[in-house]
């Protein structure tokens, strides 16, 4: 692998800079692939995001998009899954049926996908980054030998066709695109909102090419006794909120943040922070907006006393209305933020829910214009 600093894969030059060739024996892999994740059934929303990533990814290449299905037929079964594959952009699907996937295991997991990439080889592999992905990701890699880029934020195609996968690096000061050069299949992992979801189109199911599991249960060492729903967790939903209200160091005391909860419970959205805030203890990890906690894709964000940073800005830049709201005029989230405010949230905030309160009665929420109004 190689990594190049600062470069987008608009402008990144690939292989060809860097005189390595891709081995002989990759250079039949063709496709690009999206694993399928299913949550009792259920197909992960990264994965549906992956798909139209995959998508646009396959288009530029010239290749067809597989959706890979890795499953039971007891319950739901994996019907659904294909469904949702071809309803929203692949052309084909891999389907492995097994009992022994009933339940995500490392190992009969990693088995199956290594098998199919084996057999099928295909160029690009894209995971969601999930507790599941990550784990079934980082095994599959060490397997077949081939490199992987965790939590993408951006995923192209350079002109000799290698997958440029962007991350932050170095703490998230900088922007790195990463190469796979002499291996396939080119994996990247990308966390769940960071890409936007497709449109569904209802079609009927296309080719399914079916895989069998070579694999006995005597051969897994992972049992599963039991699945307990966390269904009553208390954590925050800041990834799926349409509207989100963030603060940084620049509210200056913990006590402050009851301006950001107050403004939040009037417009009817989740109460977020920047990583600073975490640190210091002041709110709980779930509530970390960035790279290394949620990203959001709302319709509405506000960031109050928030610099800023690489690291903050991959977490937010998706969403279709950020205000930011900052004393430093120079502030970095000038940058890319749609409506800057150079004020002390400590008073903007408050008028601003004021605002907002006489402005909503006797309404109970903010109406916010949807997505490309």
């Amino acid at each position: 692998m190689v990594a190049r600093k600062n470069e987008t894969p608009a402008n990144a030059v690939g292989r060809a800079s860097s005189g390595k060739k891709l081995l002989k024996c990759f250079e039949d892999h063709r496709h690009v692939w999206v694993f399928m994740e299913l949550e009792r059934g259920n197909v992960h929303p990264v994965s549906i995001e992956l798909l139209g990533e995959g998508r646009r990814l396959a288009d530029k290449l010239g290749v067809q998009l597989a959706g890979v299905i890795l499953g039971s037929s007891e319950g739901v079964g994996t019907k659904p899954a294909i469904e949702e594959a071809f309803a929203y952009g692949a052309d084909v699907a891999y389907l492995v049926e097994s009992p022994l996937l009933a339940n995500y295991r490392n190992e009969p997991f990693t088995k199956a996908l290594t098998d199919l990439v084996t057999t099928h080889k295909p160029e690009i592999l894209l995971l969601g980054a999930t507790t599941l992905g990550r784990d079934l990701a980082g095994a599959v890699a060490t397997t077949l030998q081939t490199g992987l880029t965790a939590d993408c934020t951006e995923l192209d195609v350079d002109g000799d066709g290698s997958l440029a996968a962007t991350r932050p690096t170095f703490g998230g000061s900088l922007l790195c695109t990463i190469y796979t050069l002499i291996s396939r299949p080119q994996m990247a992992t990308v966390r769940s909102r960071v890409m936007a979801t497709p449109q569904r189109a209802d079609k009927p199911i296309g080719r399914v090419i079916q895989h069998q599991l070579l694999m006995v249960e005597e051969e897994i060492v992972t049992k599963v006794f039991a699945f307990l729903c966390n269904s009553g967790s208390e954590q925050s939903d800041l990834a799926n909120s349409d509207i989100v209200v963030g603060g940084g160091l620049g509210l200056g005391a913990v006590g402050n943040l009851q301006y950001l909860r107050n403004l939040a419970t009037t417009i009817g959205g989740g109460v977020g922070c920047s990583r600073p805030l975490v640190q210091k203890g002041w709110m709980p990890a779930d509530r970390q907006i960035g790279q290394s906690g949620h990203t959001i894709r709302p319709k509405l964000y506000i960031a109050a006393g928030i610099s800023g940073a690489v690291q903050h800005r991959v977490g937010v830049e998706g969403a279709d209305l950020i205000v930011a709201i900052n004393l430093d005029q120079n502030a970095p989230i000038f940058d890319f933020a749609h409506i800057g405010v150079v004020a002390c949230a400590l008073e903007f905030l408050p008028a601003l829910t004021d605002a907002f309160a006489k402005r909503m009665a006797p309404h109970n929420s903010i109406k916010v214009m949807d997505r490309g109004s």
